[in-house]
């Protein structure tokens, strides 16, 4: 799209400013971003959360962020489930919560080019690392999470298996910066990514009715080309409704905000850029007046639900929007390789 329609297309239906802003407005004073006011905070939606803010360019706001990531770390390189007001809550260590944070701090730095923010976040990325390989499967899944006892649950989950194998990339893309050599790091991906695409039965928390089993593994970059357009279009019509936006459920009639941006970044992964924009096309008017986003509602209703205003989905919105208008350095981050 020429740049000054894209300018006028933003204008008019999403306010870059009102969606950043208020994440940054739920974020408090010791960088922890909680799903909204009052409520709890996850470590994977706290920093999708601070990749908003950076796309925004609430670049102080995210650095807050991440140096709450860093303080609020486990010793074994985990972190919890769940916290209120920095107090853990849940204490089940999950491994795609874990791991994420290598996705944000590789965000940050290719928006701000700053080295030494990557030298800063490098001890943390790599225990982060080290904690989600301990929990690597011999056949390369990776299971979900030590339980709050401390044993592991030998369970894996594909979602949560697919965004580890991007945040091992991201991992991967930060130790080549600081001239790192991991090269078990690249053996582990390769292992995972291989029993995403080959060993699909050691996925054995079987999620095949929600939205990101059907599309993370393309997200990630584990599925890709011509079988990522075949997986995609094979369930189009289970998720799908046309003109409003994905199903979170394919058998709900519960349309969300952030799978339906998300499935914008995994179309303009692949490449499919048109589409992409159509499909961000109908996010603008699920907002609110202060313009942040319904987290969801029913269909064909209408029915807003939930009514609290969610921090990471409004981040998930301005990830789509970088991705399809190239806002920010970081605009190609999910980008498949043979794509770029």
């Amino acid at each position: 799209m020429d740049q000054s329609l894209a300018g006028r297309w933003l204008n008019q239906s999403i306010d870059i400013d009102a969606a950043a802003n208020f994440i940054a407005s739920v974020q408090k004073t010791n960088g922890e971003i909680p799903w909204s006011n009052g409520d709890k905070t996850d470590p994977w939606d706290h920093v999708e959360s601070a990749m908003g803010l950076s796309v925004g360019g609430c670049l102080n706001e995210a650095r807050r962020a991440y140096t709450w990531m860093a303080a609020s770390q486990n010793d074994d390189g985990s972190w919890y489930a769940s916290y209120r007001n920095g107090i853990p809550g849940d204490r089940t260590r999950d491994a795609n919560f874990s791991a994420y944070i290598a996705v944000g701090v590789w965000h940050y730095y290719l928006i701000t080019k700053d080295t030494n923010f990557l030298r800063l976040m490098w001890t943390t990325v790599k225990a982060a690392v080290h904690f989600v390989l301990g929990l690597q499967a011999p056949e390369g899944n990776i299971y979900w999470a030590l339980n709050s006892d401390g044993r592991v649950d030998p369970m894996s989950l594909l979602t949560g298996s697919s965004s580890i194998h991007f945040s091992l990339q991201c991992a991967l893309a930060i130790a080549s910066v600081l001239d790192e050599k991991k090269p078990g790091w690249q053996t582990a991906s390769d292992r995972l990514k291989y029993a995403i695409l080959h060993k699909p039965h050691h996925f054995n928390m079987t999620k095949a009715r929600y939205a990101m089993d059907w599309f993370y593994p393309i997200l990630s970059g584990a599925v890709t080309g011509t079988a990522a357009k075949q997986r995609l279009f094979k369930s189009w019509k289970r998720f799908i409704v046309e003109g409003q936006g994905v199903k979170c459920v394919s058998d709900r009639p519960w349309v969300t905000i952030a799978e339906t941006a998300e499935l914008v970044l995994t179309l303009a992964a692949m490449g499919s850029d048109n589409l992409a924009e159509i499909i961000l096309g109908w996010i603008p008017d699920k907002k609110y007046d202060d313009g942040s986003y319904w987290c969801g509602y029913t269909w064909p209703d209408m029915a807003i639900w939930p009514e609290e205003k969610i921090t990471w989905t409004n981040a998930a919105v301005l990830l789509a929007v970088d991705a399809v208008f190239h806002l920010t350095p970081a605009c190609h981050l999910f980008r498949h390789p043979e794509q770029l």
